[in-house]
């Protein structure tokens, strides 16, 4: 078992207010890095070209992190980007922050 993995809920978008695509991962580096290079070319982030780190946050469980998601999935758009804007209220990319 992988020591100190953090599991991630995240969302990412092309602009602000823009479309917005919430998942989770134990390296959220790299699958940021997947986004933004669209590894993946056939997924609805790369046909959108959601490239952008606006929210994240961490848990210490898949479980936790899968239940978050989940959780914000349903939530409606106008709870999701009042979350983005509460802690990132300019919309900015935080990938080089990680």
């Amino acid at each position: 078992m992988e020591k100190n993995i953090t599991w991630s809920v995240y969302i990412i978008t092309n602009k602000p207010n823009g479309v917005l695509y919430i998942g989770e991962s134990k390296r959220l580096k790299k699958r940021i890095y997947q986004h933004k290079n669209k590894v993946h070319p056939s997924t609805f982030s790369a046909r959108y070209n959601l490239n952008k780190l606006v929210y994240f946050e961490n848990y210490d469980t898949e479980s936790d992190a899968k239940l978050r998601e989940v959780q914000l999935k349903k939530w409606n758009r106008a709870w999701k980007i009042e979350l983005i804007e509460k802690l990132n209220p300019n919309w900015l990319d935080l990938y080089d922050n990680l």
